[in-house]
């Protein structure tokens, strides 16, 4: 059995975190988004994927916009961990 590399570091560190909390949430997503997105580079036409993708980048961009309204300290912190851009308000 293949080891999945998708599996962060940070998951591993924040075993005792609460898995409600906004950064839990984030995490889980990111890795989801990065395993979907592999998942596409070898198969182009899978629609369903695609879908899928693209909603769970709107769950994770709420979440990150609701966490930068509360908290920009903690919001800043997770954007760094995680290596992701920051998004752009409209």
């Amino acid at each position: 059995m293949v080891k999945n590399p998708f599996i962060p570091v940070i998951s591993q560190e924040k075993k005792e975190e609460n898995p409600g909390s906004v950064e839990f949430q984030v995490l889980n997503f990111t890795t989801k988004i990065r395993r979907l997105t592999s998942h596409l580079e070898l198969h182009k036409k899978d629609c369903l994927s695609q879908r899928g993708l693209r909603k769970i980048l709107g769950k994770r961009q709420r979440l990150l916009s609701y966490l930068s309204k509360k908290n920009i300290i903690r919001y800043k912190k997770l954007i760094n961990q995680l290596g992701i851009r920051e998004s752009q308000t409209r």
